[in-house]
């Protein structure tokens, strides 16, 4: 297994409640793994300590198998780590185009915007600015942004919240891509069914722990995560 990012034994509280208390998120290179829960069980939290965002108050953070005293996203990123929040990543002072034009990659083809623009479906919408898109549009402009600086690592926080069937179908077919070609891509989210069709690893985020679940065929036979999670309303 080729973890590029581990946050262990990771513990979390906000004034006097305790978020997380012992979990651990790992990102694998060549697998899309989903991050599972409920509201407030820490997944974004989580996701954020291991992006650099936030510190822990206990555990660790590796990444490239080197423990971060103190991650900080600036530093990371710069060693292939992406991190696309729930909200407001693209600026609206800019167009989509300008803004994959400004984390082009130097030694990229002349063509590259272009072509990241068409693997999601934006070709039509380059010229447009954020508060111009659809969520849906909005979302497929953000994970272009984060395509085009071509990360080892992408953590993305509910990349499908509010989107059409056919806009998340089309967003998770281009995560699992990366994910095929060698990134290590974790996300967060509450569309089960679409989540456990595309991953490749479910972790499960539950009481201020986690639990690794495996395959999502394994993930769907495991007694506890089907009582608890799968069975829960709005799971």
């Amino acid at each position: 297994m080729n973890q590029i990012l581990v946050a262990d034994s990771v513990g979390k509280r906000f004034a006097n409640r305790w978020v997380l208390r012992s979990a651990s998120l790992r990102a694998v290179r060549g697998e899309l793994r989903a991050l599972l829960g409920r509201n407030g069980a820490g997944k974004s939290t989580l996701l954020r300590i291991g992006a650099g965002l936030i510190g822990a108050d206990t555990g660790n953070v590796r990444f490239n198998g080197v423990v971060r005293e103190r991650p900080r996203l600036t530093i990371l990123a710069r060693e292939g780590l992406c991190f696309v929040p729930d909200h407001d990543l693209l600026s609206n002072s800019f167009t989509v185009r300008e803004h994959l034009e400004f984390v082009r990659q130097e030694g990229d083809e002349h063509d590259a915007v272009d072509r990241v623009a068409a693997r999601l479906s934006l070709e039509a919408l380059l010229e447009a600015r954020p508060h111009e898109l659809s969520s849906g549009e909005r979302r497929r402009a953000e994970v272009a942004f984060a395509a085009m600086r071509r990360p080892a690592c992408l953590l993305v926080d509910e990349p499908l919240r509010n989107l059409s069937p056919i806009d998340a179908e089309r967003l998770l077919t281009v995560l699992r891509e990366m994910a095929t070609e060698g990134c290590a891509v974790v996300v967060t989210g509450h569309e089960v069914p679409a989540l456990l069709a595309a991953a490749h690893h479910v972790t499960w985020c539950t009481s201020g722990t986690t639990y690794e679940m495996g395959p999502p065929f394994m993930a769907r036979t495991d007694d506890r995560f089907v009582r608890d999670y799968l069975g829960s309303p709005g799971g």
